[in-house]
């Protein structure tokens, strides 16, 4: 399955508005676009992927305020806590978990994200 550089998305990867970053899904799949396997590689993974959207605009993975998380498998919940505990310091982000029927080019999860992006000059 070829995964379709960001160039021919159909849509803009992240997109900032005043001092919000609106970033779209990013799915657990390493950068040639291959479904990333294991539970806590595929959450990395998919958060690597946000982080690199996120960056298109100027923001940072500390600038998040509220993620989304879309999983194959609704047992990541508690991996998906752990992740959470070890990237994010306090107050952590605001965050949605929902479990869906399935994820474009097999990728097992799909994070979304909205960040606060600090005046810099």
């Amino acid at each position: 399955m070829s995964f379709a550089s960001p160039a021919s998305h159909p849509y803009s990867p992240a997109v900032a508005t005043g001092n919000l970053a609106f970033v779209s899904g990013a799915l657990s799949v390493d950068p040639e676009g291959n479904a990333v396997e294991g539970r806590t590689e595929a959450l990395d993974a998919a958060i690597d992927r946000m982080t690199e959207r996120l960056a298109t605009v100027g923001g940072q993975l500390s600038d998040v305020v509220k993620l989304t998380y879309y999983v194959t498998d609704l047992t990541l919940r508690d991996d998906a806590n752990a992740q959470f505990e070890r990237i994010f310091a306090e107050p952590r982000p605001a965050r949605t978990f929902l479990a869906v029927a399935g994820l474009p080019y097999g990728a097992s999860v799909e994070i979304d994200a909205i960040a606060a992006l600090p005046q810099r000059p």
